[in-house]
């Protein structure tokens, strides 16, 4: 599990080996003069700095990961100046382990699948008793009543589940405020509708060539959303845009390969064949799309 990993404090040594490299580039030239001076100190100064730094962030650590009090440091020393050889100080820091994980477990995985699953912090899903069974009976590999890859199917199917529920919840309104619109616009005369949903109203009479999948293009577009909102507009830049007709939305590569060159349409794009859940900037999931596109050239 990605979560559970033990964390490697940073090695100052990476930084005094590439001073020390760049300290070698620098003195290349001056080889044939002078021998080069490698130690700035000696080895017992250096062993106790390099000791040292490794030290920052462990108070940091042993707070926010392990759970510890740091008005106990020195209980924690009296463990740390022991080293482990018998099997009962083997037996110990195992245990210790244990407590280490039981905790991140307890206080961090649980919440954060909580929060994934629910979309806030307020609700609990998972049965904790039942969580910690599983992951228990995970690390002793014995009495598991499912296989690893069976549990992991049944879970990934789960979440996924769940983050539908979710993005329903919280942007199902999108999807309904965009359906209705695209119903109610496709009876307006002006507006055609094209085999995939795309609508379109002809602003611009074109009678240039017509691109396909493959052509590159240059257009000047704006998009907005069906309340009006302006989210992107190479006008406002006062600058065209070129792209490859397959390297957009659907909805995009659908209108552009019915589009003469010269024309200028406002396009009406369905939710599933713009971003879909996606969420991108001010386009919320579900959202449905107007363009307005003015087709300049097809890029030979």
């Amino acid at each position: 599990m990605k979560g559970l990993r033990y964390v490697i404090l940073p090695l100052a040594l990476l930084t005094c080996l590439s001073a020390g490299a760049k300290g070698k580039k620098k003195t290349k030239k001056a080889q044939k003069a002078s021998v080069e001076v490698v130690d700035t100190c000696s080895v017992d100064v250096f062993s106790y700095a390099i000791g040292l730094a490794n030290t920052n962030g462990l108070k940091n650590y042993l707070a926010g990961r392990m759970n510890i009090d740091t008005a106990y440091i020195a209980d924690f020393l009296k463990g740390f100046d022991v080293p482990v050889q018998t099997e009962q100080e083997k037996k110990m820091q195992a245990f210790c382990a244990g407590l280490e994980i039981r905790q991140q477990v307890q206080n961090q995985i649980i919440p954060g699948l909580n929060r994934q699953i629910a979309g806030n912090d307020s609700v609990k899903t998972l049965i904790d008793s039942q969580f910690i069974q599983g992951f228990r009976d995970g690390i002793a590999g014995t009495n598991t009543t499912l296989s690893t890859d069976s549990a992991q199917v049944i879970s990934q199917k789960q979440m996924t589940y769940y983050n539908k529920v979710n993005m329903e919840r919280q942007y199902g309104a999108n999807r309904t405020e965009g359906e209705a619109f695209l119903k109610a616009n496709a009876k307006k005369d002006s507006v055609k509708t094209l085999p995939s949903g795309v609508q379109y109203k002809v602003l611009v009479k074109g009678n240039g060539e017509i691109p396909v999948a493959t052509s590159r293009v240059k257009v000047n577009y704006e998009g907005r959303l069906i309340d009006g909102t302006v989210f992107d507009s190479s006008y406002k830049r006062n600058q065209p845009t070129t792209f490859g007709c397959n390297q957009v939305i659907k909805g995009w590569t659908e209108a552009l390969t019915h589009m003469p060159v010269g024309s200028k349409w406002e396009i009406y794009i369905p939710q599933e064949l713009a971003y879909g859940e996606r969420e991108a900037g001010k386009i919320k999931p579900f959202s449905t799309l107007i363009f307005t596109v003015e087709l300049l050239e097809i890029e030979k």
